[in-house]
């Protein structure tokens, strides 16, 4: 129902009962001063010219007609009982109110152009024909009660203006009010329309940030002197992150524009800056540095650096080029980092809405039925023993069922903090499944200070997710080892259990790979599955593989023998900060 439908609702009641307040004023008036009899035939006949404004207010053509009929009845009921002293003229109120009310209003949609003029010109065609009737029948009143009459018939006008002002004004702020509180969502709905009709219509890499940032940085390495180019976008706590990149070795790029005079010139004056500032942490020796910004429609959108070993690389005329292959790139790239985001917020409410949903639904009614079970058992006869086990069976599995549903909950509400990280995340989401599952769970997290995308990071969460209830559900492990490594644009996370293996796997955990798998390809990276020896699975996602930093150290293997002596000594001394290995069963 709509909103002007429900104020129609709203004040259909307080309009019937100013009628019906008036037409017992006129009664007792008519009562006092013309008699019964004839007070009773023209109250009669009023109400049954009221009728069709009572019964329905919005008919288009009988609610004005059934308006008039009334002004009609008391213009001529007045003149008929004598003129004086004008008891039905106090009723012009109610259809002057209600005939401003309703033309304060919008008509339907379908309605004509001579219904919606009707209806707006129909208050002030009502107040005329009330005051030119009332007024050229004044000659039939008696000479010494002429003046009294005029008087009275301008004063019942006026208030009956009062009344339709007050109707129009009371309607049209209410209307007014709802307009205001609707408008962002009007507008928001205008600007969905608009993109979904757009996005259908558009080529090539379509809404895929990653993939236009990809474009983008292509382009730029294919101008001679280009060595290393990476596209740089803004992210929370006033950092960038690396869309997209060009390297023949790994390129640790600054993402800090309070770091980096020539990201913090480019981003704030919306200009092409060069010079000899190295860009990255992990540029060695003299460069030539050139950040060119992505504005679209007086907007930075995001960098695009580019770096060379030459000093004397970039002169005038790459300036030039590369501002020549980057134009346009700017409104699609904003375009899909825009969409990008209200998808995200889109997903992000839809969980939370599932979440609500099943806690306050399925979830309780769950719990009712173990309730109700445990009742059952309660009263249960001794020599009921076959029932007994039953109702037992029975509880196990609402225990089970209840236990699962949990899970599903945590796993819904679980996104990543923008102050924890993406590390801190999946630690969090593996520490409780383990101490709940009795997993013994190892963790070892390595993450900078960059960050991901958001929607990036959120992809690689569920795929985590994901990995690790395989793990509780359907492999039946012990141990549960997740690494976790963020070195943007380079990220790989691993969850490893020594389970029953893939030939164990139940359908829905099939059912589950293959969503991982989609996940993994949306955000264009690398999953693998594979067996874990001597008995197991790992899953592990990888991003820009070619971007890996050069390890400090081999990283232990899950379950080999540097492995667990690094987990013996984190039961012993205070664990370094990274690997983080947690130790005792279910102390995750």
């Amino acid at each position: 129902m709509g909103e002007e439908a429900v104020l129609e609702r709203q004040w259909r009641l307080p309009a019937a009962a100013l009628r019906g307040a008036l037409f017992a004023l006129v009664a007792v008036f008519g009562w006092s001063t013309v008699g019964l009899a004839e007070a009773a035939t023209w109250c009669g006949i009023l109400a049954l010219a009221a009728l069709p404004g009572v019964v329905l207010p919005r008919h288009r053509l009988l609610a004005p007609a059934g308006r008039l009929a009334e002004v009609a009845v008391v213009v001529l009921g007045t003149l008929a009982t004598g003129g004086l002293p004008g008891w039905m003229l106090p009723y012009l109120i109610a259809p002057f109110a209600t005939a401003a009310f309703d033309a304060a209003g919008p008509g339907p949609a379908d309605e004509e152009d001579r219904w919606s003029r009707l209806r707006a010109w129909g208050p002030p065609v009502l107040v005329a024909l009330a005051a030119v009737g009332l007024v050229a029948q004044a000659g039939r009143v008696a000479a010494f009660e002429r003046d009294t009459y005029l008087t009275t018939v301008a004063v019942v006008i006026a208030f009956g203006l009062a009344s339709a002002l007050g109707a129009w004004w009371l309607r049209r702020s209410r209307t007014s009010d709802m307009h205001h509180s609707q408008l962002p969502y009007a507008e928001a709905a205008a600007l969905l329309t608009q993109l979904r009709v757009v996005a259908r219509q558009l080529p090539g890499s379509t809404l895929d940030p990653g993939g236009i940032a990809t474009e983008i940085v292509d382009s730029a390495a294919r101008i001679p002197g280009v060595e290393r180019a990476a596209v740089l976008s803004a992210a929370s706590g006033r950092r960038l992150v690396v869309l997209a990149q060009h390297a023949d070795e790994r390129v640790d790029w600054e993402t800090s524009p309070q770091l980096n005079s020539l990201l913090a010139d480019a981003w704030a004056g919306q200009k092409p800056q060069s010079g000899q500032v190295p860009l990255s942490r992990s540029t060695q020796g003299p460069v030539a540095s050139l950040v060119v910004p992505l504005v679209a429609e007086g907007r930075t959108v995001g960098l695009l650096a580019i770096e060379s070993d030459d000093p004397a690389a970039f002169g005038p005329e790459t300036v030039a080029a590369v501002e020549e292959r980057t134009k346009g790139s700017a409104l699609r790239l904003e375009t899909a980092l825009l969409f990008e985001d209200v998808r995200s917020m889109a997903t992000t409410e839809e969980r939370q809405r599932l979440a609500r949903e099943i806690h306050d639904g399925i979830a309780q009614e769950l719990a009712m039925l173990g309730y109700g079970i445990d009742n059952a058992m309660a009263i249960l006869p001794p020599e009921a023993g076959e029932a007994q086990g039953e109702l037992e069976e029975l509880r196990s599995e609402v225990t089970r069922l209840v236990t699962e549903l949990r899970f599903s909950l945590f796993e819904l509400r679980s996104n990543v903090d923008r102050q924890g990280g993406l590390a801190s995340a999946i630690a969090d989401y593996a520490r409780t499944v383990g101490a709940s599952a009795g997993l013994r769970v190892h963790l070892s997290l390595d993450e900078g200070g960059a960050r991901l995308p958001a929607s990036t990071e959120a992809e690689l969460l569920r795929i985590a997710q994901e990995a690790i209830t395989n793990a509780r559900k359907h492999a039946r492990a012990e141990n549960l080892w997740v690494t976790c490594e963020v070195d943007p644009p380079y990220t790989r996370i691993e969850v490893t259990d020594d389970g029953q293996g893939l030939s164990g796997e139940a359908s829905e955990g099939r059912y589950g790979l293959a969503i991982m798998s989609e996940r993994a390809e949306r955000i264009r990276g690398s999953l693998e599955i594979r067996p874990h020896q001597p008995h197991g699975t790992t899953v592990a996602v990888v991003l820009n593989a070619g971007a890996r930093p050069t390890p400090r150290a081999e990283t232990p293997r899950p379950g080999s023998a540097a492995w667990a002596a690094a987990d013996r000594a984190a039961t012993i001394e205070e664990p370094a900060r990274r690997p983080d290995h947690g130790g005792g069963r279910g102390g995750q």
